[in-house]
């Protein structure tokens, strides 16, 4: 079992920058793909990034390409999406995703073994 808890959501301006974390107390972190999947009000679950276990491939949903960044620290257990030029489009429920296949394929898919509570991220324009 793996416990993710996310941190760094909250009210933000379009254009400006956010960074999200999601750490875990359990040393086998490093062995899952991590990721971030997001839902805005009304929408379908939408894949946003994704690092492979190692922290050597990443993934990105078109829409966030050239603004987010995903980096991951195993010595820390934590994962982190940091988020710049943020738009309106952008608010949503931004949630942790853990994939046991170490590859991020199935996060890129919208699926994950473990999942964290969400957090908020809302964006003024």
């Amino acid at each position: 079992q793996l416990q993710l808890v996310e941190s760094g959501g909250g009210l933000v301006q379009a254009g400006d920058s956010l960074t999200l974390s999601c750490a875990t107390s359990e040393r086998t972190f490093s062995k899952y793909a991590m990721g971030w999947v997001r839902r805005a009000p009304g929408k379908e679950r939408e894949f946003v990034a994704a690092v492979t276990w190692n922290g050597g491939t990443t993934y990105y949903a078109d829409s966030v390409k050239g603004r987010f960044t995903i980096s991951r620290d195993n010595a820390k257990n934590t994962a982190y999406l940091h988020m710049s030029s943020l738009k309106s489009d952008d608010t949503a429920v931004y949630y942790c995703v853990a994939d046991r296949s170490g590859s991020g394929y199935y996060i890129q898919s919208g699926q994950g073994d473990y999942w964290g509570q969400g957090t908020q991220v809302t964006v003024s324009s």
